[in-house]
């Protein structure tokens, strides 16, 4: 049971920093600002998440194509 603790507050604090990343990332698209690098932590906190079993592989590969592909659908900035 302690075992079980210590772990579901890893976990918590891993998925939810994953989760975070994404908010941010997806405003950081909708405003066009630093919207790339934002993606890429997004990605990789994903990436994380997924390869410790705390979200599914697929699940983090479903976000970070939607992520991916809403960065792609907005329009360069320019400069």
């Amino acid at each position: 049971m302690r075992q079980n603790v210590k772990r579901r507050a890893r976990n918590q604090k891993i998925r939810s920093r994953a989760r975070t990343s994404v908010k941010r990332a997806r405003e950081a698209v909708s405003s066009g600002t630093g919207a790339e690098q934002a993606v890429r932590q997004a990605v990789s906190e994903l990436d994380r998440a997924a390869s410790r079993g705390i979200i599914h592989k697929k699940n983090a590969a479903r976000r970070k194509s939607r992520l991916v592909k809403r960065l792609r659908s907005q329009p360069k900035a320019a400069g």
